[in-house]
């Protein structure tokens, strides 16, 4: 009997994946969302460490108050993402963040702005992993890193337009704009999500009735858990993962404290700083992208991870507007060799019925390594300064480098993730 090989299919580009319908306007809408989000974000930051002249730990809580409640809201919503119908629930959490949205427009004080991120914390645990699902039922296995690309593009365009326009309005106009704006982004999301059929490729999770419907919701939890812990290259990729956000976490709220404490400047460097992490995150997809086909993806993601190191010990050790540019810039790039092949395996990895547990949990986990950092970073700041503080993150990276050269030595190797 003879057998005949038959090639892998060839990997899809940036235009076949938007050629898909479903895939197209879920990506047109979250440019539209994700620049209104970052535009929000980054004015509430400008605001609160150059108008209310916030301290570190006052910067740092706006990020802890929008990640700590992903962490316990989001493995409940995976799985209520796998049992409920996908296009009302990205529909309903695109509409409730807009009035949600609303309030940071008549926010006068620190703690309201805090209730504000956590009660979009709350809506966005189900919109990430419906959209994750949404994503792997309508493109084939062949073009998932593409997609993944796109939408990393989507966040990383945003990443640089965002801040820069946010320190441009608030220096000139106040916050208020960049508030309403987004608003009209979760609306017009909502509008580009409604305006297309999105299907399931298995059906939601049936549930049993007979059961303690709290103690179903506890098992299905623990399945998504289960699958990680249990699936070794999901679980490396999402450790990495982790551990990337981890020292991000540690630095990145930090960026507006160094730009005025240490570089003696305004909110709009500020924004420039900060947007050159997009501008490096854009540069090093498109680079990825094509590495994927080549490279073992644990490679990828160690990589990535020294570079982070790499980039945050420049940024302590030379307090310059150019090197800080570099910096972030080479961040930024390193990022994406952690996120495209990690989000494409777990994708590929995880049965459908799962999708939306295993996202969700991965999110929590991925949240939860960053707000330790950003805890951990807003009180070594205080004590030790900023600039110390990124040193103790580069080697931090660098720690973890070998630690999960070690981990993988100790293992088979991980493929180069499939076209």
């Amino acid at each position: 009997m003879t057998t005949t090989a038959t090639a892998a299919p060839a990997p899809l580009t940036f235009r076949e994946v938007l050629q898909i319908d479903v895939i197209r306007r879920i990506w047109y809408a979250q440019v539209v969302s994700l620049f209104g989000d970052f535009l929000a974000l980054f004015a509430v930051i400008a605001v609160v460490s150059f108008r209310m002249y916030g301290t570190a730990a006052q910067v740092t809580g706006i990020s802890v108050a929008y990640m700590l409640p992903m962490v316990f809201v989001g493995p409940i919503a995976g799985v209520f993402v796998d049992r409920w119908p996908l296009k009302p629930t990205l529909i309903a959490s695109d509409l409730i963040r807009a009035a949600l949205a609303l309030l940071l427009i008549v926010s006068t004080e620190l703690w309201h702005v805090y209730l504000v991120m956590a009660a979009l914390s709350c809506v966005s645990a189900f919109f990430a992993p419906a959209q994750t699902v949404t994503i792997r039922t309508h493109v084939p296995p062949h073009g998932l890193v593409a997609s993944n690309a796109l939408m990393q593009l989507a966040f990383m365009g945003s990443r640089i337009v965002g801040p820069v326009a946010a320190g441009a309005i608030v220096a000139a106009f106040g916050p208020a704009i960049c508030y309403a704006v987004d608003v009209a982004s979760f609306i017009a999301s909502a509008s580009l999500i409604g305006s297309v059929a999105i299907a399931r490729a298995v059906g939601p999770a049936a549930t049993d009735s007979s059961r303690n419907r709290i103690h179903a919701i506890w098992q299905d939890m623990g399945k998504g858990a289960g699958f990680i812990f249990h699936h070794a290259a999901v679980l490396f990729v999402v450790l990495a993962m982790a551990a990337g956000l981890f020292t991000i976490g540690c630095f990145a709220p930090l960026i507006s404290i160094y730009v005025r404490d240490t570089l003696h400047q305004n909110a709009r460097l500020f924004g420039v700083v900060s947007g050159s992490v997009g501008f490096g995150m854009i540069v090093g997809t498109q680079a990825i992208r094509r590495l994927t086909i080549r490279l073992a993806h644990d490679t990828l993601v160690l990589s990535g991870l020294a570079g982070i190191g790499g980039g945050v010990f420049l940024l302590g050790a030379v307090p310059v507007i150019a090197a800080a540019l570099a910096a972030t810039f080479a961040i930024g790039f390193s990022f994406s060799a952690i996120m495209v092949p990690a989000q494409t395996l777990v994708q590929r990895e995880t049965p459908h019925d799962m999708l939306g547990r295993v996202a969700s949990t991965q999110i929590s986990v991925i949240f939860l390594a960053q707000i330790l950092g950003l805890v951990l970073s807003g009180t070594l700041a205080q004590l030790f300064g900023v600039r110390m503080v990124f040193f103790l993150c580069a080697g931090l990276a660098l720690a973890l480098v070998v630690a999960g050269r070690t981990f993988l030595r100790s293992r088979p190797r991980a493929p180069a993730c499939p076209p």
